[in-house]
């Protein structure tokens, strides 16, 4: 039995592109910008949607996209779930697993980050 939410909206971007993204994201969405302390390719958008993490992410390379991650106090049982519903793996990181799902949607699967929200909205599965 383990347990899991869908708990961060990522906003993938090209670094060159970062700051822009940041400014147009954080006056579409009604908030302030705040970046994350110890990793700098993320600039959180807080109270962008209560209960979720809104963030942008500067990439070194590829395209921009959105992406989603799945927290879970089991990273090898989400995954082995989420994998066994279609998805497929594409790398793994910190221990973290980047997954591709059926239509092409890359999502990660993480260790819990937020605690307190984990424990109010995350489903039981067994």
């Amino acid at each position: 039995m383990h347990r899991s939410r869908f708990s961060t909206l990522l906003v993938d971007v090209p670094r060159a592109e970062a700051a822009r993204a940041v400014g147009f994201w954080s006056a579409a969405l009604g908030t302030g910008a705040e970046p994350e302390p110890g990793q700098p390719q993320f600039v959180s958008l807080p109270g962008a949607f209560p209960g979720l993490v809104v963030a942008v992410q500067a990439l070194e390379e590829g395209q921009a996209r959105f992406h989603v991650d799945v927290e879970t106090d089991d990273v090898a049982a989400e995954t082995a779930r989420l994998t066994a519903l279609g998805a497929v793996e594409v790398s793994a990181w910190e221990g973290c697993r980047t997954l591709r799902a059926p239509g092409g949607h890359l999502l990660c699967v993480i260790p819990v980050h937020d605690p307190a929200g984990f424990a109010q909205h995350a489903t039981t599965w067994t």
